[in-house]
């Protein structure tokens, strides 16, 4: 299995990680963070989905539990912006080089501004997409919230 650039990410910061693949299949009957938590028999508040949304019309990505959903106005008033909305997906594949369904936190083509839900702050490791659909990666949350350069917030409901 090639290496993404999520996993190449941290592979260079020497950072501990352990890889979770799963047969991806059925993402239309449920959203990809589901099939995820089901292939792998994982707690839905300790896997994180990423979503990219624009805030005052910049790409901003937002990772926040698959047990839940984004709060727009809290991610804004997050990054200090007034109004957030969901980006184009072709926006969102383009700028940070993955597939939608596989869009990691890590290794993007642009470093874009990330905020992390609070919550994974509570578990000593989370999952989030390691590049591409089907694969996950486990890391401790603060080498996720310090490789992605992110700040902290309550952006999930």
């Amino acid at each position: 299995m090639a290496a993404t650039p999520a996993v190449r990410t941290l592979e260079r910061a020497e950072v501990a990680h352990t890889l979770h693949p799963y047969d991806p299949e059925h993402p239309s009957d449920q959203g990809h963070g589901e099939a995820a938590v089901a292939a792998l028999g994982a707690d839905p508040r300790q896997v994180f989905k990423t979503l990219v949304a624009r805030v005052d019309g910049a790409l901003t990505v937002a990772v926040v539990p698959v047990s839940g959903t984004l709060d727009l106005k809290a991610l804004a008033g997050a990054v200090g912006g007034r109004r957030a909305a969901m980006a184009d997906p072709a926006d969102a594949e383009r700028t940070t080089g993955y597939v939608l369904g596989g869009i990691s936190p890590l290794g993007q083509k642009k470093a874009l501004p990330t905020v992390v839900d609070e919550s994974a702050l509570a578990f000593p490791t989370v999952m989030v997409s390691a590049g591409r659909r089907g694969l996950q990666v486990e890391l401790a949350p603060g080498d996720l919230v310090r490789l992605t350069r992110a700040r902290t917030a309550p952006i999930g409901r």
